[in-house]
């Protein structure tokens, strides 16, 4: 199966699964709703895709649990997008093509739908893989040592100078506020799959580059796309005075710094069957 193949057979599985739980399981019909207006947006699905597809080759079967789990990191996920585009944080109008939750509902219903969204995303996993050590993998990759973090990080530093052409800095914030939860998916994977050593160190080194290029595309994706094929605004970073590896690098050896990730991360999946995983990479050819 190659990544085409596996997304289209396991994406309408993760949104049937979130649309259905997200309803039967909140008792409050309201915020059920506004909880369920973002996550069913829309989106890649990237990070959820992302854990299957490291079971996959692992040769894991995905069953109910494994979905559960998957679920999960969307909900964490659909969380910090909520939150991130409050106005007291980046203060955009559209995600996935809609109207921001606060936007939508309003700035106390956004914030509290992100609340909600944060520990029914860790449940899950835990229902799902009944392991302490999946748990903490997820909370230490969202928390004030990860993801959170990165988000402070890089709240500090926009118009900034001081850290304008510092890129130790840049890569640490760009690598907490993203890499980490990528990461985390990865991990978790590999943790519950039971991968062995050498198995492990290929998907961590993999997950390590893929999770650092991320960001490194979604800079670009700000100065090539379209906000109707980003679905949110775009060409907004330089406006709000960000500092990113985009303003720090341009365009050009930006995509160098891209590409060369990509060549990292091929090379680690040569040693264990990998096909699926190997097909994310190609998400970034449209801004190379």
């Amino acid at each position: 199966m190659n990544f085409k193949e596996f997304k289209e057979k396991w994406t309408p599985v993760v949104d049937n699964y979130l649309k259905e739980h997200l309803t039967s399981e909140v008792s409050d019909k309201k915020i059920s709703q506004i909880m369920s207006y973002s996550v069913m947006a829309g989106g890649k699905r990237l990070r959820p895709l992302l854990f299957l597809a490291t079971l996959d080759t692992l040769k894991v079967k995905i069953n109910d649990e494994e979905v559960r789990i998957a679920s999960g990191i969307e909900l964490i996920h659909t969380y910090s997008l909520i939150h991130d585009d409050l106005p007291a944080m980046d203060n955009d109008d559209y995600r996935r093509g809609k109207l921001t939750s606060h936007k939508k509902w309003g700035e106390a219903e956004a914030i509290l739908a992100g609340d909600a969204l944060l520990p029914m995303g860790i449940e899950w996993i835990s229902d799902g893989s009944d392991s302490v050590k999946l748990v903490k993998i997820i909370t230490q990759a969202v928390g004030p040592n990860g993801m959170v973090g990165g988000q402070y990080l890089d709240i500090d530093s926009t118009n900034n100078d001081s850290v304008a052409n510092n890129s130790a800095f840049i890569n640490k914030m760009e690598w907490l506020k993203t890499g980490c939860l990528i990461k985390a998916c990865v991990a978790m994977a590999v943790e519950y799959g039971n991968a062995d050593s050498s198995q492990k160190k290929t998907l961590i080194q993999f997950a390590e580059d893929f999770g650092r290029s991320y960001q490194i595309y979604d800079d670009l994706v700000d100065v090539v796309e379209t906000s109707a094929e980003a679905g949110k605004k775009t060409h907004k970073d330089l406006e709000s005075g960000k500092n990113n590896t985009l303003t720090l690098l341009g365009i050009s050896k930006s995509r160098k710094e891209l590409t060369d990730l990509m060549i990292d991360a091929q090379k680690c999946l040569k040693s264990v069957d990998a096909n699926v995983l190997a097909g994310f990479l190609d998400l970034y050819k449209k801004v190379l």
